[in-house]
């Protein structure tokens, strides 16, 4: 059995707000399996990695022994969420969010156990809710509180419409958990006052406060901005095998260990081992590797992992020989030993002498699969396989 220590560790890797963690112990004191909440408006039909850091701490929860509520707002997502906009959020049709509902449910469980889990519509119970307890409802908040919020302040002072049902949103979401009775909520930081808001409405209406738990918006292939569909950045959950290590090899090194944090279940004493090896001079490329053979067989399965780097194409994997190297004959061309940089020029492998030189300096020239170090000369019937980056891969014949 879990301690609460233990698992306090576990639920808090990566996280960025636990609010408050007093009431977490207390509730982890009481011995029962806690009702875990997560809403997911159904805005988009596919997920991406950003998504599953927040399915990854469910997950986590689940394997603590308790009990999942995977929320699917079809009710909100015709409302539309107004966090984070500079604009009203146009709503979506009963036929959008259906059609994206089905996607999300086939999505959800590659990482959440569907034994553990209980999917709900908030429509089950908002539907039901006629206009005088919705009345009910709005009265809990006050619009000056509304405003507070930094979206709608900064609207309402530049003068951007505010239209009245984007206030009965988060109200909405609050009424959610009274519905669910939810012992704790989880969101990205994005959502902290909607979640904030589930504990207001939860005691106006008689319950015990939902506990909070904000994940961090995970960024992007870019390293810069969010994770996003919309801005090219994403790896998808659908993605193939080939695909996804293309993408998490080419993820920027200073990258890794957030990626490590939020998406990986290893052990952090682990994480922090390979953090020391490439601090001292270790191959990133080769803890990228783990962590995509670790993604790619959560989702596509171990066997599809062991063979992603072949269809991934000509991008492989530094060190990595795939099957095919197309073959370049270089010439001598007088000389008695060609340098490795010449070399690299002459097969096509980079533009110039200076590209050559820069993926030198970088370390990312392999030959015959084994980073190069220092100096290469190739003599007359010379063959080797020769990587420059990830993307240019040849096997050379020296020729006179």
């Amino acid at each position: 059995m879990t301690s609460i220590d233990d698992a306090l560790a576990i639920i808090t890797r990566g996280i960025d707000e636990l609010i408050p963690e007093e009431e977490l112990v207390a509730k982890l004191k009481l011995g029962r399996p806690l009702r875990i909440k997560a809403g997911f408006d159904p805005t988009a039909p596919d997920l991406h990695l950003g998504h599953t850091v927040l399915l990854n701490k469910l997950r986590q929860f689940q394997d603590l022994g308790h009990d999942v509520i995977f929320l699917i707002g079809d009710f909100t997502g015709m409302i539309g969420d107004p966090s984070g906009k500079s604009a009203t959020r146009p709503p979506l049709t009963k036929e959008q969010v259906a059609a994206n509902a089905v996607t999300y449910k086939e999505q959800v469980f590659k990482v959440l156990d569907p034994a553990k889990t209980r999917v709900v519509f908030n429509s089950e119970w908002m539907d039901q809710l006629g206009a005088a307890d919705m009345i009910k409802l709005a009265g809990q908040y006050t619009v000056a509180r509304m405003l507070e919020r930094d979206d709608f302040s900064k609207r309402y002072k530049t003068e951007q419409p505010i239209a009245i049902h984007e206030f009965l949103y988060p109200l909405i979401q609050g009424y959610d958990s009274v519905a669910l009775e939810a012992d704790v909520e989880l969101g990205g930081t994005d959502q902290k006052f909607n979640l904030l808001m589930g504990r207001a409405v939860q005691k106006a209406y008689g319950q015990a406060s939902q506990v909070i738990l904000t994940v961090p918006i995970l960024e992007g292939l870019d390293g810069v901005q969010k994770m996003s569909k919309s801005l090219g950045n994403y790896i998808g959950v659908n993605d193939a095998p080939g695909e996804m290590f293309t993408k998490l090899l080419s993820i920027p090194d200073e990258l890794l260990w957030r990626y490590f944090e939020l998406l990986s279940f290893r052990p952090l004493h682990e994480v922090e081992e390979y953090r020391q090896a490439v601090a001292g001079g270790a191959n990133p490329q080769e803890y990228k590797r783990l962590l995509a053979d670790e993604i790619i067989t959560r989702f596509h399965g171990a066997e599809a992992a062991r063979t992603a780097h072949s269809s991934a194409g000509n991008r492989v994997a530094l060190g990595q020989i795939p099957d095919n190297v197309p073959e370049v004959e270089v010439s001598l061309e007088g000389m008695e030993q060609l340098p490795v940089a010449t070399a690299l020029r002459k097969a096509g492998l980079v533009k110039n002498g200076a590209a050559a030189r820069d993926v030198l300096a970088r370390g990312a020239v392999y030959i015959d699969g084994v980073q190069l170090e220092g100096e290469k000369m190739f003599a007359l019937g010379d063959s080797a396989v020769i990587q420059a980056g990830k993307k240019k891969i040849a096997r050379i014949l020296v020729t006179d």
